[in-house]
């Protein structure tokens, strides 16, 4: 039994010793392999470069202009260039449209027009007689209303009355044209003051070249979010509006063969609509072009980054977020959104100023002395030229020169175009009975 048992006893402790001494080998072939893996592990990272260290940096490069992507301007100018054809071709068919209408039935309704050709004076006093008979009916439909009115109240009412229409019929067609297109300026404007319409008014009538839209270079040119800027472009468009309406009347009597035309006001909205859109794209193309790869370049370069400090106090201020975003955009200028008429009205000041050179100008507000026309406009263009020069964005600069740009070109060859297309387009209407 003992004998047993001494057995026993010598056998677990050589288990026991022999179980030591195999954990005791592996605790060192354990460390001696760690060791051996570390030293290769940095042996490998000091001696090849890791896929990040070699294809890192292109890749980032890469990615960051993957996904700013680049604003086209191709759509844009598609869309200015059939915009513009459109607006035309359907103004100079109205206009051959309505001036044969005007024409048959001064035949109609007199035998006297049979024996001389119908002239184009013949029809506007024609239309202007039609007018005045339209607003005395209205006028006396007023008054008929009014009846049912307190006497005082239908006083007062039908004075308001006369006071409106009275400048109404003695105002130039052009002129009431103008206000029309003030009027309808003026109801974008209103549209701005909803707060629930706030949010879908920037985006469908103010023009951002980054957003990629086309359509709101059109929306764009009767939108005002401003009070001032609404007046000033209203008094301005009253002024040099109906002044560049009586020179396209005026060069039509001009045009070779000679054509009849019982208004203006088709020919001159399809003018003011492509002065607007033309503008809008010089302002996008700039934009997109000139000033976004200018952009991207700042933002990329390191530049940009924050500066080394050097006291505590100054890592505190720079390190703070507000800071930052403060250089950034003191450093970085924005790509704004642009709205407003202000291209198109440049369109009608130089045609003004081309055509009518002895005309004098002055500033109402504020109030200046009268200088000539062609100094006046050669000293916007100057100011819109160091504007651009000197980087000021306060006015869409580059949106004004272009419709300087275009009021000069439509000076020189938009009345023959305008008759080249009414002749492409002219109708043939039956005669009234």
């Amino acid at each position: 039994m003992q004998q047993i048992l001494r057995s026993r006893i010598i056998w677990g402790a050589l288990s026991r010793n022999s179980t030591l001494r195999s954990q005791s080998f592996f605790h060192s072939s354990s460390r001696s392999h760690f060791r051996f893996t570390r030293n290769l592990r940095n042996e490998v990272r000091n001696e090849v470069p890791s896929f990040r260290q070699k294809a890192g940096p292109e890749i980032h490069q890469d990615a960051f202009t993957e996904k700013l992507g680049r604003p086209g301007c191709r759509n844009q100018i598609l869309f200015v260039a059939f915009g513009t054809l459109i607006a035309v071709s359907y103004a100079a068919q109205r206009t051959n449209i309505e001036t044969e209408y005007w024409k048959k039935k001064l035949n109609a309704v007199s035998a006297s027009w049979m024996s001389a050709a119908v002239t184009t004076l013949d029809i506007k006093r024609a239309q202007q007689a039609e007018f005045i008979k339209k607003l005395r009916d209205t006028f006396t439909n007023a008054n008929n209303a009014l009846l049912q009115l307190p006497p005082i109240f239908r006083t007062w009412a039908a004075g308001g009355l006369v006071a409106i229409l009275q400048p109404w019929v003695d105002a130039s067609e052009g002129k009431r044209l103008c206000w029309k297109i003030c009027m309808l300026n003026a109801a974008v404007w209103v549209a701005w003051k909803i707060p629930r319409w706030q949010p879908a008014m920037a985006v469908r009538f103010m023009h951002n070249p980054l957003s990629g839209l086309s359509y709101t270079l059109l929306t764009s040119m009767f939108s005002h979010r401003g009070l001032l800027h609404l007046i000033m472009n209203c008094l301005a468009l009253e002024g040099f509006g109906s002044a560049a309406y009586f020179f396209l009347v005026r060069e039509q009597g001009k045009q070779e063969p000679p054509m009849l035309e019982s208004t203006a006001s088709f020919h001159f909205l399809s003018f003011f609509v492509s002065a607007g859109l033309f503008s809008g794209l010089v302002s996008h193309v700039v934009s997109t072009r000139f000033r976004y790869p200018r952009l991207v370049a700042q933002l990329a370069t390191e530049t940009h980054k924050a500066k080394k400090v050097d006291t505590w106090a100054a890592a505190v201020s720079a390190s703070s977020g507000a800071a930052t975003a403060a250089v950034a955009k003191k450093t970085i200028p924005d790509i704004l959104p642009s709205l407003g008429a202000s291209g198109a009205i440049y369109s009608t000041v130089v045609v003004t100023a081309l055509a009518f050179p002895d005309s004098q100008i002055a500033l109402f507000i504020p109030p200046s002395y009268p200088i000539n026309i062609q100094w006046g406009v050669g000293g916007l263009v100057l100011m819109d030229t160091i504007g651009i020069l000197r980087g000021w964005r306060v006015f869409d600069h580059w949106a004004h020169l272009g419709g300087a740009l275009f009021g000069l070109a439509y000076y020189t060859y938009g009345p023959r175009t305008w008759h080249a297309f009414r002749q492409a387009l002219e109708v043939e209407m039956p005669n009234t009975q």
